[in-house]
């Protein structure tokens, strides 16, 4: 018989230290706590305001403590003043999500928290979330200063409407976009002073689908001066925002031109699978931009356009190799099943809920591409039949990034086989699958004799 193991010896055994030269350090928005290892420093926790003078001698004491690499807590924006200036010296530093250190009892005040996340990080218990290098952060921080730009520009565009409502003008419902080429010009003639409807209707423009007549009639209203200058104001406003666009559209161009190899790409660019504009489009060639740079195409995926395309390639970068796998990346978008489980059964396959950016953008694409008449459509409309129209949006946004990740990465050549095919290999697999099942209950399953045979 074995002696039974004392309590002593059924310790667990002491965590390896994995980054003996680390630190943590408690971010926020006036000062910041630095915790270091004991033996590098006397003084091991000090505070430091958040000025940049002071962020530079927090520097300089890391670097006389011989720090290699620190763990800091993604803190809304404060950290990255921080994060830049240790990266330019050299220190390695891992950017934690709040989520995985914050749900510890005792850390009560900023001291502690340092000294826990300095504790992490030796033991290498920290993930650093994805940061992109300068380059592409630069990139990414023009495309999202235009959304917000767009955004700014789409609430004037509703005062644009709510002012021509008062006044009883009707044409946001003959004109689809008051903001094209015929809204505008009836708009700034309006503001210049002309007041008859056959001639503000002249100003159609001839793709418009609206008749000269049923757009004279709705541009009878009442002029009323508080309301001509509230649509005065909104125009000029919206037209200033859409000069502010344009700056931003020719420091991406320049931004992509950066990125770009001395060399151009072996692969020419394929002809575009649509020649329409989109809505918002940049003032440039989009797509050949992003082609010197990726050396792929990857508006050929169904549900990806120029700008869509762009904009994954601003939130991820053109380097996906911090993710092994293809599934690797789905589950940082947060559009892997989950896998919560506890003794042996599943309790939970939910999708984690995120913020992720570039999750969102490809859900909006699953939207689009389930109207087409593609593969990916097909899956999505079956989907949705089954098991609803939220479901199969997630679904058909990890195709999509699927797709996105081997055609960035791996240079794979992306080719919709259509909805008739999809369906058909869909009944293939329906029919082998009742094929097995009859064969496992002693039965034999055969086609139905057609129709008009006796």
């Amino acid at each position: 018989m074995k002696p039974i193991p004392s309590k002593k010896s059924r310790r667990a055994k002491p965590l390896s230290t994995v980054n003996p030269r680390a630190a943590g350090i408690d971010v926020g928005a006036q000062f910041h706590v630095v915790a270091v290892p004991p033996e590098c420093d006397a003084e091991a926790v000090r505070t430091f305001r958040s000025f940049t003078g002071d962020l530079h001698r927090l520097a300089d004491w890391l670097v006389a403590c011989r720090i290699e690499t620190v763990a800091m807590e993604s803190t809304g924006v404060y950290w990255i003043a921080l994060y830049e200036i240790l990266e330019a010296r050299g220190i390695r530093v891992v950017v934690a999500n709040a989520r995985d250190v914050k749900h510890v009892p005792g850390r009560k005040t900023d001291v502690n928290d340092a000294q826990w996340l300095q504790q992490l990080h030796t033991y290498g218990l920290l993930r650093g979330s994805f940061h992109p290098p300068g380059d592409i952060a630069a990139l990414r921080a023009y495309l999202r200063q235009r959304e917000r730009l767009l955004d700014y520009a789409a609430s004037h565009i509703q005062h644009m409407q709510k002012a021509l409502t008062q006044m009883n003008l009707q044409l946001h419902h003959v004109v689809s976009d008051i903001t094209g080429k015929t809204g505008m010009r009836i708009i700034r003639a309006i503001l210049d002073g002309t007041r008859d409807p056959q001639v503000l209707a002249s100003y159609r423009d001839g793709r418009c689908k609206a008749s000269v007549e049923t757009i004279a009639q709705a541009l009878e209203g009442n002029y009323r001066p508080e309301h001509l200058f509230a649509l005065e104001q909104a125009v000029a406003l919206y037209d200033a925002y859409q000069e502010r666009v344009v700056a931003c559209d020719r420091r991406i161009e320049a931004a992509l031109a950066q990125l770009a190899p001395p060399e151009p790409p072996s692969e020419p660019l394929p002809a575009p699978r649509h020649k329409t504009r989109q809505p918002n489009a940049l003032a440039f060639e989009v797509r050949q931009a992003l082609h010197a740079v990726i050396g792929v195409d990857l508006t050929q995926i169904h549900g990806i356009g120029p700008y869509l395309a762009l904009k994954l390639v601003g939130e991820c970068g053109t380097d996906l190799s911090a993710w092994p796998t293809a599934k690797h990346f789905t589950s940082w978008l947060c559009l892997s099943p989950g896998n919560k489980i506890s003794g042996g059964k599943v309790l939970s396959a939910r999708t984690r809920r995120s913020h992720n950016r570039a999750s969102a953008l490809l859900r909006l694409a699953a939207v689009n591409v389930g109207k087409t008449d593609s593969a990916l459509g097909a899956f999505y409309r079956r989907l949705a039949m089954r098991v609803g129209k939220a479901k199969a949006v997630t679904a058909t946004a990890r195709k999509l990034a699927v797709l996105f990740y081997n055609t960035l990465r791996h240079g794979m050549d992306y080719s919709d086989p259509g909805a008739s095919d999809y369906e058909e290999r869909h009944r293939r697999r329906v029919v082998q699958n009742l094929e097995r099942r009859a064969k496992q209950l002693g039965f034999t399953l055969e086609p139905a004799p057609a129709a008009g045979v006796s």
